[in-house]
């Protein structure tokens, strides 16, 4: 697999991802530097919105992510990819389905449920191992919902909190789905068909929703 290609989603020889990771491409930073910092970028400057979804492809490519101002969990780490791969550092999409149990009311009334399927995450390849961050909840969010903002170290996972600021269980992972070289748009789109019929049937012919 080559986890450094553009790809359609991946478009990082785009002027909207040059410019995103222009301020990263000096000698003066280590990789690990790099990924580090750009996971700052990605985690905070774009808001974590659960409610907008899409079924057109162009959707998520990177360039058009990188001009939006909140986005899915599915499309920052799309544009964390593209943003990785622009700095040469091997990276890849991880999909899982997670469990929210806090602050789900809002969550349970759109979506019929308090499960995220599929949720977006990244496996990055720095120092020889795979490790994996998932940048979607912005620090807003995460002081909203009482948990310690999610940091990445380049030297560990960083995946979702499983407690809160308080101790009460927050996220729990339900089922892993694998990493992918590139988006599995098919499979994604049919996951949400699966664990979201309701809000598919809405859709009636449009490929864009805000729930």
């Amino acid at each position: 697999m080559n986890y450094l290609k553009a790809t359609y989603y991946f478009d990082y020889e785009t002027n909207e991802i040059q410019k995103l990771i222009q301020e990263f491409k000096t000698n003066s930073l280590t990789k690990k530097e790099k990924a580090t910092l750009l996971y700052l970028k990605i985690r905070d400057n774009w808001r974590y919105n659960p409610y907008r979804i899409s079924l057109s492809k162009e959707n998520y490519k990177a360039s058009v992510i990188a001009k939006k101002t909140e986005t899915h969990c599915i499309d920052k780490s799309i544009l964390f990819i593209a943003g990785l791969r622009g700095l040469q550092i091997p990276s890849r999409i991880h999909l899982a389905k997670v469990k929210n149990h806090i602050g789900i009311e809002r969550i349970v009334e759109k979506f019929r449920t308090d499960e995220i399927s599929p949720h977006g995450m990244v496996d990055i390849f720095l120092d020889g191992k795979w490790l994996k961050a998932s940048p979607a909840f912005n620090i807003e969010l995460c002081h909203k919902c009482n948990v310690a903002p999610l940091e990445f170290d380049g030297e560990n996972d960083s995946i979702f909190q499983e407690f809160d600021n308080s101790g009460n269980t927050f996220m729990e992972y339900l089922e892993d789905y694998g990493s992918f070289d590139d988006v599995p748009m098919d499979f994604i789109f049919d996951n949400f068909k699966e664990n979201y019929p309701q809000i598919m049937n809405r859709l009636n012919g449009f490929t864009d929703i805000i729930i």
